[in-house]
């Protein structure tokens, strides 16, 4: 059966090759989808016009933080009873992603978030799990959840939760800045296992080391 009541948040900039891919696979499960078109400069916009989904535009690129934002408050307005993020390069599996809802629908977790470190199969790159490793490390609100993938784009909130959920880092440090606001939070946090399918395209998407610098340069000056 569809599950209607989980909304898929999709943040997309400059996406227009693999993006409609993207929608259509998720849609398969969960058939209501907004994809966020964050500025893109490529064709990404007409390519999800194409498709069933609901398509809301930043005339200027504002990050994927912001994306996440405007995503989930068009969900909510539209009586979403659960959001789940999603990444738009293809790298998350949507059976995964129904996985995780059903764990919140069921009243087992507020939120759950997705790690490809418990039971993957997949490899990771040894420069991005050394980012990753490293972010989670030396993140305190990681350490006081217990997270081992603190940056995972995929995962399925409650609709208290997201309510709860205001998102003011627009670039990439937006994942600790959730994860900050989760351990604040009286929320029920689980993580599971998810695939991560590192793609050719996938990969020329990634995080670089230098990246992952600023995420902690960025959290270390706005928890000042």
């Amino acid at each position: 059966m569809p599950d209607t009541g989980t909304w898929v948040v999709i943040p997309v900039f400059n996406e227009q090759t693999v993006i409609a891919d993207v929608v259509t696979e998720v849609r398969t499960v969960f058939p209501n989808v907004v994809c966020v078109d964050d500025g893109s400069r490529d064709d990404s916009a007409g390519c999800i016009a194409t498709t069933p989904a609901h398509l809301v535009r930043h005339p200027i690129n504002l990050g994927q933080g912001a994306s996440l934002q405007t995503g989930i408050d068009y969900a909510l307005r539209r009586g979403a009873e659960r959001i789940c993020t999603f990444d738009a390069d293809g790298q998350h599996d949507v059976q995964d992603a129904a996985r995780m809802a059903q764990i919140v629908r069921d009243g087992q977790a507020d939120v759950v978030l997705g790690s490809r470190f418990l039971e993957s199969t997949e490899p990771v790159p040894p420069l991005k799990r050394l980012v990753l490793r490293t972010v989670a490390a030396l993140s305190p609100a990681s350490r006081k959840l217990e997270l081992t993938d603190a940056h995972n784009g995929l995962r399925v909130l409650s609709r208290a939760a997201a309510e709860q959920l205001t998102i003011t880092m627009n670039g990439m440090a937006h994942a600790s800045e959730i994860v900050a606001a989760l351990a604040r939070s009286s929320l029920k946090v689980v993580e599971v296992p998810v695939t991560i399918r590192y793609t050719e395209y996938s990969r020329s998407k990634g995080q670089s080391l230098f990246n992952g610098v600023n995420i902690l340069f960025d959290l270390s000056v706005r928890q000042r």
